[in-house]
This record gives C-alpha cells, sequence and structure tokens, in this order.
C-alpha cells in the first residue's frame, strides 16, 4: 500500500517524467551520434579502398614492369640466345623453363617475329589451352598498355610479358606470364591494412585464386553476392569489389578494410559520453527529486491542511508562509481561508445553539443540556425541572406594533427571566417565537410552580418602549424528571402540554398531568381517522329547511355534515370541525359538502320543485385564492347553476384578512352565487365591510334569536338587524327558532326567512326530501 501510493505520488511522477524526458533526448542524441560516426567510419573507410584500389593497380602495374625487365635480361642473356641460334627446339625449351623458374615465370614461350610458338614451357598436355592463348596473347599485349589486364590460365590469374630478342636485329619474342601470387596480396595488406582476395571464373563458378583472409573468411566472401559490407569474425568488414580487365576469363578483386580500427577512437569517445549521459542522468534525477520535493513536500502539507480542515480542526496555522513563490501564495491564501472558515465555523455554532435576538441558549442548545443534567443526576435520582413559557396576545403585538417593537419585547423578557435565575445551574432558553424555556437542576414540582409564580410577578410590571406601555402575561407548563418523564425530550414534550392546556384554561401556569396528555392524543388519533373519513364514505349530508314566513314554504336548507364512525358511532361536529379548521383540513370538508349537494340538485325531486342550500365557508376556505376555480369545476361536472348556492360567511372569517376576504367574495358573486353573513351580530365587523362587500343575506345569530322571547334587548337587536338588512337590500334569516312564539313574533317584525328545532331538526338528504314533500301541504306548524 505504501508501495502504491509512492508510485501514484506527483513527486514520482515529476521525477520520472522529467527523466524518461532527458532519457529521450540523449538516446536521440546518442543515436544521431552513433550514425553519424558509423556514416563517417564508412565515407572514411570508402576514402580508404579508393586509395587501395588505386595501389593495387600500381602494385599490379610496377610488377610487371618488375617482371618485364627480368625477362629483358632473359632475352639478352648470352646463353638464352646461342640457345635460340642453334635452333635446337628441346634445348631452347629447357633454357625458357630454367630461366623462367629463376625469375619466377611458370609460363615461358619463344615466338618467332610472325609472333608464332616455337618453344614453351608449358607441359605437353596443357599444351593445346596454352597455344590457344599464346596464339592470340601477344598480338593483344603489343597494343595495350603493359600491366593493364589480367589472364586466367587454369583458374589462376597471370600477368605476361613480352619482350624482343635482337640480335642486332629483332630475331623472335620471348613471353612469360608470371601468376599473381599472395606475397603480392600480403605486401598490400602489410601496407594499408587491407586485405585482398581475387577471383576468378563467372558468378556461379567463381573460385579463389588469392587471399589474404583465413579460409572460412574467404569461403564466406566466395558464396556472397556482391556484398558492400559483411561481417567477419566481430569485426564490420566494407568491401570493394575491382573488375580486373583480363584477356581470358573474369578477375574480380575484392579489397577489404576493416571499419572497427576506424570506428575504435569513436567507440571510445562514445562509451565517454554514454558515461558522460549516465552522469548527467544521474544528476539531473538527484536536482528533479530535489525541485520536486522542493513543489510537492509544501503541497503535501497543503494536503495535510484540508484534511484538518475536513475534520474540523481550524486552529493549525498553515505551514509555508514565508515563501515568496507560488506557494508561498497559495499556502497564504489556505491560511486565509482557514481563518475565514474559522470565524464561519464559530458563528455557524453560534447560531446552532445561540438565539441571536436575545442571546439565549436556542432549543437544540436547551435539549443538549437538559440531557446532560439527567445524566449527571441519574446516580443521585436528583430531580430536573423543565417550565415551558408562551407569551400571551404576542401576535396581536406584532400585528399593531410592528415586528420591531415585538423583537424588543422578546429581548425584554429574557433579560427579566434571566434575572430570576440565580443559580449557575439554571438555565433559561429562548425555544422559538414567542416561547421560552426554564431548566431548574434540583428543583422538584413544588419548587417549580413557585418559580413560576415569580415569573408571574415580574410580569405584572407593564412594558415602556416608547411611551408605548405592554402588560405581560404567559402560560406555562411544568414537567418534572423523573415523575414525569424519563427523557429528554419527553420531559420537553410535556411541559408544553401543561403549558398548552394552561394557555386554554386561562390558568397562568399548570403541572403536567396525564389527563392533558391523553386528551391530545385522542384528538390526534380522531384528526387522523378524520383523513380516511372522506376515502371510507364515512361522512353523511344532513339538511336542516329553512321555511319562508311568508307562506310557509321550504325555500331553502342548511347543508351540514355528520361522521358516522365505524366504531364511535356518530361522532359530533363539535369534536372534529375545529380541529379540521386548525389542520387545514376543512378545505376538504367544505369541497365534500359542496359536492354531495351539487350531486343532490340532480334529483329529480328537487328539480321539480327548486331548491337553494346553504354551505359554511370557514376562514381557511376565504384565504384559498382557488376556491371559485374548484366550486366552478363542480357545478360544470353536475350541470347545476350558482344560483342555487348559498355561501354563508362568519364575520370573524372576513376579519382575519378583509382584503383577500373581499377579493374572493366578488369572484363568487360573479360566478353567480349569493353570499350570506353568518352569526350576524356576535363579530366586530364595521358597517363599512356590510355596505362593501357583496353580500345578499344576513342571518341573525341564534343567540338573539332564541332570547328575544324573554329578553326586550334582544328582540330589539333582531328588530334593528331586520330593519337595517331591508333598507340595504338584502334579505334575513333568523335562526335558533324553537317555539312557535319566537316563530309568530319574526313573522311580525318582516323577517323573511327562518330555522330552528322548531320548524325541523337536520336531517339525512333521502329524510329531508320525504319530510318536504309532506310538507308540501302543510307549511307552517302549529303554535
Amino acid at each position: 500500500m505504501r508501495f502504491k501510493r509512492w508510485t501514484g505520488s506527483l513527486i514520482t511522477r515529476l521525477v520520472v517524467f522529467s527523466l524518461l524526458l532527458l532519457l529521450v533526448v540523449q538516446v536521440a542524441g546518442f543515436a544521431v551520434v552513433r550514425r553519424s560516426i558509423e556514416f563517417n567510419a564508412r565515407q572514411q573507410v570508402a576514402r580508404e579502398l579508393d586509395v587501395a584500389e588505386n595501389v593495387w593497380a600500381r602494385m599490379l602495374a610496377q610488377n610487371v614492369e618488375k617482371l618485364r625487365q627480368s625477362a629483358t635480361l632473359l632475352a639478352s642473356d648470352f646463353g638464352f640466345r646461342s640457345a635460340i641460334n642453334s635452333g635446337d627446339t628441346e634445348t631452347v625449351q629447357s633454357v625458357l623453363e630454367n630461366h623462367g623458374s629463376r625469375i619466377g615465370a611458370t609460363v615461358t614461350a619463344f615466338l618467332d617475329t610472325g609472333f608464332k610458338v616455337t618453344a614453351s614451357s608449358v607441359a605437353d598436355d596443357k599444351m593445346g589451352e596454352a597455344s590457344k592463348l599464346i596464339a592470340g596473347l601477344p598480338a593483344y599485349l603489343s597494343q595495350t598498355p603493359a600491366g593493364a589486364h589480367l589472364t586466367v590460365l587454369n583458374g589462376v590469374p597471370y600477368q605476361f610479358v613480352m619482350v624482343p630478342m635482337r640480335a642486332p636485329v629483332t630475331i623472335g619474342w620471348v613471353l612469360m606470364g608470371f601468376p599473381v601470387s599472395v606475397d603480392l596480396a600480403n605486401e598490400m595488406q602489410l601496407l594499408l591494412k587491407v586485405n585482398v582476395v581475387m577471383l576468378t571464373g563467372a558468378e556461379r563458378e567463381r573460385s579463389l585464386a588469392v587471399s589474404t583472409l583465413p579460409s572460412t573468411d574467404a569461403d564466406s566472401l566466395l558464396r556472397g553476392k556482391n556484398q558492400t559490407e559483411t561481417v567477419l569474425g566481430d569485426e564490420l568488414v566494407l568491401v570493394r569489389h575491382v573488375q580486373q580487365a583480363s584477356y581470358s576469363g573474369q578477375v574480380e578483386t575484392l579489397l577489404l578494410r576493416s571499419a572497427e580500427e576506424v570506428l575504435a577512437p569513436y567507440r571510445r569517445l562514445q562509451l565517454l559520453l554514454a558515461l558522460i549521459n549516465a552522469g548527467g542522468l544521474l544528476l539531473f534525477a538527484v536536482a528533479s527529486s530535489w525541485m520536486a520535493q522542493r513543489i510537492t513536500l509544501p503541497l503535501r502539507d497543503l494536503l495535510d491542511a484540508t484534511l484538518r480542515l475536513g475534520r474540523g480542526e481550524y486552529q493549525t496555522p498553515i505551514q509555508h508562509l514565508h515563501r515568496q513563490d507560488e506557494i508561498g501564495n497559495l499556502a497564504r491564501s489556505f491560511d486565509h481561508m482557514r481563518v475565514d472558515i474559522d470565524a464561519q465555523q464559530t458563528e455557524i455554532r453560534h447560531l446552532a445553539y445561540w438565539d441571536r435576538l436575545t442571546g439565549l441558549p436556542n432549543r437544540e442548545r436547551f435539549r443538549d443540556v437538559l440531557e446532560q443534567a439527567i445524566a449527571d443526576n441519574t446516580a443521585s435520582a436528583r430531580p430536573v425541572a423543565v417550565i415551558s413559557l408562551d407569551l400571551d396576545r404576542f401576535k396581536h403585538v406584532n400585528d399593531v406594533l410592528g415586528y420591531a417593537f415585538g423583537d424588543r419585547l422578546l429581548q425584554a423578557v429574557a433579560g427579566r427571566l434571566q434575572r430570576l435565575v440565580t443559580s449557575p445551574e439554571d438555565l433559561v432558553a429562548r425555544r422559538g417565537g414567542n416561547e421560552f424555556a426554564v431548566l431548574l437542576q434540583g428543583a422538584d414540582a413544588q419548587m417549580a410552580m413557585e418559580f413560576t409564580q415569580r415569573i408571574a410577578r415580574s410580569f405584572e410590571v407593564p412594558l415602556a418602549f416608547d411611551d408605548q406601555t405592554i402588560d405581560l402575561s404567559a402560560g406555562m407548563g411544568v414537567a418534572c424528571w423523573p415523575s414525569d418523564a424519563d427523557s429528554a425530550d419527553l420531559l420537553l414534550s410535556r411541559s408544553e402540554i401543561a403549558m398548552y392546556a394552561a394557555k386554554r384554561k386561562l390558568s397562568g401556569a399548570l403541572l403536567y398531568d396525564p389527563s392533558f396528555d391523553s386528551a391530545s392524543s385522542q384528538m390526534l388519533s380522531l384528526l387522523t381517522e378524520l383523513r380516511r373519513a372522506v376515502e371510507g364514505n364515512e361522512l353523511r349530508l344532513f339538511l336542516q329547511p329553512k321555511v319562508s314566513l311568508v307562506d310557509g314554504t321550504v325555500v331553502a336548507a342548511e347543508a351540514l355534515v355528520r361522521w358516522e364512525h365505524p366504531q364511535r358511532g356518530l361522532v359530533p361536529p363539535m369534536q372534529f370541525i375545529p380541529f379540521a379548521e386548525q389542520t387545514g383540513f376543512v378545505r376538504k370538508l367544505t369541497l365534500w359538502m359542496f359536492e354531495e349537494a351539487a350531486r343532490l340538485m340532480g334529483d329529480a325531486r328537487v328539480q321539480s320543485h327548486p331548491l337553494k342550500i346553504s354551505i359554511n365557508l370557514s376562514t381557511r376556505d376565504l384565504l384559498d385564492p382557488d376556491l371559485s376555480v374548484r366550486l366552478g369545476s363542480l357545478l360544470q361536472r353536475y350541470g347545476v347553476p350558482a344560483t342555487q348556492f348559498c355561501l354563508e360567511i362568519t364575520e370573524s372569517a372576513i376579519m382575519d384578512d378583509p382584503q383577500r376576504a373581499e377579493t374572493t367574495l366578488n369572484r363568487l358573486s360573479e360566478q353567480g352565487f349569493q353570499l350570506s353573513i353568518d352569526d350576524f351580530g356576535t363579530g366586530y365587523s364595521s358597517l363599512a365591510y356590510l355596505k362593501r362587500l357583496p353580500v345578499d343575506e344576513l342571518k341573525i345569530d341564534k343567540s338573539f334569536v332564541m332570547g328575544m322571547e324573554k329578553d326586550e334587548d334582544d328582540a330589539k337587536i333582531v328588530r334593528s338587524t331586520i330593519d337595517l338588512a331591508h333598507n340595504l337590500g338584502l334579505s334575513v334569516v333568523a335562526e335558533g327558532v324553537e317555539n312557535a312564539v319566537i316563530l309568530e313574533r319574526l313573522a311580525d317584525l318582516s323577517c323573511d326567512e327562518a330555522q330552528g328545532y322548531h320548524i325541523s331538526r337536520p336531517l339525512p338528504a333521502e329524510a329531508f326530501l320525504s319530510w318536504r314533500a309532506q310538507r308540501a301541504e302543510a307549511p307552517l306548524p302549529e303554535a
């Protein structure tokens, strides 16, 4: 693994790449030098062979001249002349042989003045071949330069000379033939260090005549064909082929010069150059390694620094900051990055565990401290208490006085809570929004409740900012470890449950009770089941009739939803409608009711006697920008006009966001829906909104209608509301009609429509249609 890391390092790659590059350059240079040396050596050997060729020709010529002088001495010899004059052929032949052997001539002959052979030293059995040569040779020799040509006789190259014999006039010619001996070739080899090989005969039938080489090397040359160079032994030898002029047969002289002698000085120079290159390569490797280390070791240090940064270690400074090169610049950049990241991480850690607005620990920090406190007190069973606190009316402060004022309020509350905590073990934290938490170590339930009283007393002093006085109050919940919970998360959760219970009951502070938790669990389970009720067809559409106080006919009905639970039976609306509104699920309930009502409109019994159905819209429905699109889609699907529906809106739903509510109501009115203000008189809206909104109907709250029989003030409110609505061109519906007396008084006050238990309780859709059919003959119930 270490070797793999070493071979894969940058320093190794730099050194290896540099060495390879240098090695390639050196090898290329060495190859060029070697090739140049060999080329120059061949050129030099070729020049030497040129000289050798000239010298060889000169030596042949000199040898012929030497032989002519010897032949001339023989021709002038008195004894030889006497033998010739005697005319005895045998004597002449004997003299020729004696004198020829004395001067080295193997072929001698005497020719008359007509160049006819009269005597010869050639044996009788060879006389025929010699006669043929001698017959034409004198005339040929007399016309060509002496020594320029050779004659092949029995595979041996000869040099022939012909000299006249005078007494005093020419009486004949002496012809002598001398074989080219190896001595002449050895002399050539000693003189110029050039080996000589003479070959005779045609190309395929060549024979070795003269050679200064060992027999094995000469045989290899004999087998070769026109080689310009060859290897003899371990030496490179260059070969020069010289075609010799010959009277008969073919003669080729091979001049061989060893290139090794010429290359030897260059070989030593190459060896020296190789040593220099090797030394340079080694020196370059050492220098490259040193330089690469100078570069890569700082980079490795920077790599280690990045690994430390990755592990979150930001305190160790980066090395090599003093360098003034690129490495130093990089190191300084890394160090600046380290410092910046350290500052950012410090800020992130602070933001992760501390609240920026109040400077208090946040929810996560509080949880960690609580877990540590439980762990520290486990052995001694020392109690730990958690107080959760939620400010009252904080949203109203933000809405009225602005968020900046709300922030100042939270800072002031944080300061008051911190002043109440005296023990260094205790902790105050902001859990988010307008919620705070207090950790008390060593405090039981009684001590924690006493601490909540101290908080309540500190809140009795109002806060004053910029001439604005704010009264403080809060709901507080207390949970203790280990009596109420065995873990930090559960302890926090149960303190919050107690806090929300205290806010609902307006009790100030409450100690956790298991009944709080079971009620919450039951409601959570109920809401979970409600989500499945729509898909499981557990919801039922009920209708409560509205009758006309003019003729008693059933002119409309209010659509209500009932939940027929498989195990719980009929669940009262007040047990699930409020929670559906809190979670936003009420929008699905509204669409379900509208779709069921639209489907009912297709019933023949409804179409024969038109009916208007009222459906309640919640606050979340009014804030839905796509409500009109969804309702329009349902109308188109069932082919029902919008005029057959009246949408009831409470005043409180409008006041949550008047502008958005007004926009939604205008869209619904443009579609053709009738709009009604439900529970009129219980809200806080002004008549200006009533004037601006596209309302068609007012629905008087049942609290006024039910009380008008015994309370004259309620009767006045009902009378005034009816007059107001009629003056504004609106119709009036009274709900909560419980008896005939109330029904008669409403008729006397010119109320348009009425609904209540005196007329009919809410009925299932089928039961309502049957009831309306029976009611058609007797519109008004008797008192």
